[in-house]
């Protein structure tokens, strides 16, 4: 490390020459980042996803469609009304592969609303430029509202949302950021540093994000992650690197001051680079588009920021020298104690006590994630002021029947050996949808035989083999030679959970005829299977990986294993205080239920993060002990040294994350509050609690490895 700061010391314009080039060219494929991102990035290989493919290719069933939907608001006459709507959809029509006109069946049209439907050959995630063509040609006329929705148009407008909802929180967070880090250095210099270094990185990583677009479908929301573990990952790097330089560039000449930096500090920001990046990596063992986006996008941001704190950093700061503390508007003492070291003083002195209550604090936050319900995202992950999201509303409560609501709705593909039109397979296909039907918790199926009313298979037979049968568009929709498509709706009062366990336990029976299962409950049976699956596997990657780095790093076993214990306490608070806040609905937010991503990521994102401030922390609590051989006093002075900073940095962290709670897509504002609730209990309770007592309890246990100590070196007078 030292070499290196020497090295970056040596060639600094030509480093920041290099980064320059880098910033310019993956800025400028950042820009078209989001014209590559689609859908909310749960696709996974499974039964599912197979049983659509069959539903489009054997049933002739498009891949998407839009809803067209129609309100009378200026009590236009009734002639107007419909002649309104022809002369819209007919329009409409034909950008489609096929459509369904409010006059073609009964109940699409009513008095002062009425719908119609467009389908497309194109996937959902992939027609923006079909719904920007519907919206030119759509226009409200005389009093009528037409507004488009369905899935296609929630998920374009879903990442709209997402990048103005990044543009929102940056407005709230980056001014307050830049405020912090002035209070923090004093100078605007030395404030604008980190910021600038951030946005760099951020820039220089969804440029290169987007080249992982030729390989993997990204999520939109993407565009949220990165810049949320990016911005507050640089910071906390930079004010790290900085605050170190600050120190030394007054002791020393430059190049020693940064190369003492590097090697002290830039060992730190490797080591912590390290933890976060693994915490990322365990998020690839979940097969599920979303969380490998987010696994990549998280580590790639990871990287960059650590290369450019240890590299494009040095290099300004090498060319800066002391006019690192040029437009001082501060003056500030670093050398004064600060809050964190006086409350560090009263817990030392009380460590039981002290220890007993942030352990009691952090036992009351967790006890309500026992009542935690996860779902997937959908329709509610839109915020409710978009038109599409209001149609949508409509449209469920105007025309869907309340026993037949699509997220109760299992799709069943019965395949028979041989034709489906013989009496003896008819009466086999009737035979398991009786089961069905019987079963309590399903409300009504949907197949030929309820939806032509003909029960008995000999008649259905005889009927579906005349010439023009009255039932002939039946079994074009629902029959092909060897298939039969039917629809198993359940009962509304069932649970996510309940629904779920109800189709893992239907696909693993038998019966007469062979049966794939669809529709949403199956879809989130499916995703949430894979993260139970998987998730222990990653968890066990990020446990193990960060205690053998830590304990390389400290030479120590009981450092290692106390950060790892008091993160999965932190963490569990927070997954409870979440809980409290948007599933009970307090501080004035409306009841719903977790986004089923938020435990997943926060744990991995917060769980690496929070180990920056273990390493800053342990890391000049270390360099003492390794000095003088007496805990206590190296806990106080590594304390001292980094409380300010550790504390500026957390402060950023919560203002970047939290500022996401003032957004409106439901995932990623439970997202930034669990982050930022995270940070903060971990740069109170744990920092200022835990640690201290902690420290104080253990004594030189804290530093045992194998039997091995450091050689005795005590400072006297301490």
């Amino acid at each position: 490390m030292n070499k290196l700061g020497s090295a970056i010391y040596k060639y600094k314009k030509s480093v920041i020459l290099v980064w320059v080039g880098i910033i310019v060219f993956f800025g400028f494929f950042a820009l078209q980042l989001p014209s590559v991102l689609s859908g909310n990035g749960f696709e996974f290989d499974g039964e599912y996803k197979k049983t659509k493919e069959i539903i489009e290719e054997d049933f002739g069933q498009h891949p998407s469609s839009v809803i067209v939907l129609y309100e009378n608001e200026g009590e236009a006459s009734d002639e107007k009304w419909k002649s309104s709507i022809k002369n819209s959809f007919e329009k409409a029509e034909q950008l489609a592969a096929d459509s369904v006109s409010p006059f073609q069946q009964e109940g699409m049209i009513k008095e002062n609303i009425a719908y119609g439907v467009l389908m497309f050959d194109k996937e959902a995630s992939s027609m923006s430029e079909e719904i920007n063509d519907l919206r030119k040609v759509l226009k409200n006329t005389d009093g009528i509202k037409v507004s488009i929705t369905g899935e296609p148009v929630i998920i374009k407008d879903l990442n709209q949302a997402s990048q103005d909802d990044l543009a929102k929180a940056e407005m709230i967070g980056l001014p307050i950021a830049l405020l912090v880090l002035v209070l923090a250095f004093g100078s605007l210099v030395a404030a604008s540093l980190p910021l600038l270094v951030g946005i760099f990185s951020i820039l220089t990583t969804m440029g290169a994000v987007y080249f992982f677009s030729y390989w993997f479908d990204l999520t939109i929301f993407i565009l949220n992650i990165v810049p949320m573990i990016g911005l507050a990952l640089s910071i906390d790097f930079a004010l790290l690197f900085i605050n170190r330089f600050k120190e030394e560039v007054n002791k020393q000449p430059v190049k020693d001051a940064l190369m003492t930096t590097t090697a002290t500090a830039g060992r730190s920001i490797i080591f912590s680079a390290m933890c976060v990046f693994i915490g990322l990596l365990g998020l690839m063992f979940i097969k599920i588009d979303i969380f490998q986006n987010v696994a990549i996008g998280g580590m790639t941001v990871v990287l960059i920021s650590a290369v450019s704190a240890v590299t494009f950093l040095p290099a300004i700061l090498g060319l800066l020298g002391s006019k690192v503390h040029s437009l001082s508007v501060l003056k500030v003492k670093s050398d004064k104690p600060g809050i964190w070291s006086t409350f560090a003083h009263f817990v030392m002195r009380r460590p039981v006590i002290m220890t007993l209550l942030a352990l009691g604090l952090l036992i009351a936050g967790l006890l309500p994630v026992r009542q935690m319900e996860l779902t997937v995202p959908g329709v509610d992950a839109l915020p409710p002021t978009y038109d599409s999201r209001i149609a949508y509303d409509k449209f469920q409560d105007e025309f869907v029947d309340i026993n037949k609501s699509s997220d109760k709705e299992v799709k069943l593909i019965l395949e028979t050996e041989g034709e489906v039109l013989t009496e003896e397979n008819l009466e086999k296909l009737q035979s398991v949808l009786k089961k069905f039907e019987q079963n309590k918790n399903v409300e009504v199926v949907d197949s030929p035989f309820t939806l032509t009313g003909i029960d008995d298979p000999a008649a259905f037979l005889i009927t579906a083999s005349q010439e023009n049968s009255p039932i002939q568009h039946v079994a074009d929709a629902f029959i092909t030679k060897d298939k039969m498509l039917a629809s198993v709706y359940l009962k509304e009062n069932l649970s996510a959970a309940e629904a779920q366990d109800l189709v893992r336990e239907w696909a693993d029976k038998e019966y007469d005829v062979s049966i794939s299962f669809g529709g949403s409950p199956k879809f989130e049976q499916e995703i949430f299977d894979e993260i139970f699956k998987k998730a222990p596997q990653g968890l066990a990657l990020i446990l193990v990986s960060t205690f053998l780095i830590l304990m390389v790093a400290f030479r120590s076993l009981l450092i290692p294993l106390k950060a790892i214990i008091m993160n999965i306490l932190s963490l569990s608070a927070t997954f409870g205080i979440v809980v409290w806040i948007f599933q009970e609905g307090h501080l004035g937010v409306d009841p719903t239920s977790i986004a089923l991503i938020l435990p997943v990521f926060v744990f991995s994102l917060v769980f690496g993060l929070s180990m920056d401030y273990e390493v800053f922390l342990i890391s000049r609590i270390h360099e003492e002990y390794l000095e003088t051989q007496d805990n206590n006093y190296a806990t106080l002075t590594g304390l001292i040294s980094t409380s300010k900073i550790i504390s500026s940095a957390a402060a950023i962290m919560i203002v970047v994350t939290g500022a996401f709670a003032f957004t409106g897509v439901a995932p990623v504002k439970q997202m930034g509050v669990g982050i930022a609730l995270a940070i903060f209990i971990d740069a109170t309770v744990i920092r200022m609690v835990l640690v201290p007592s902690l420290m104080k309890l253990l004594g030189d246990w804290n530093w045992w490895f194998f039997g091995l100590k450091p050689s005795k070196n005590k400072r006297l007078g301490h």
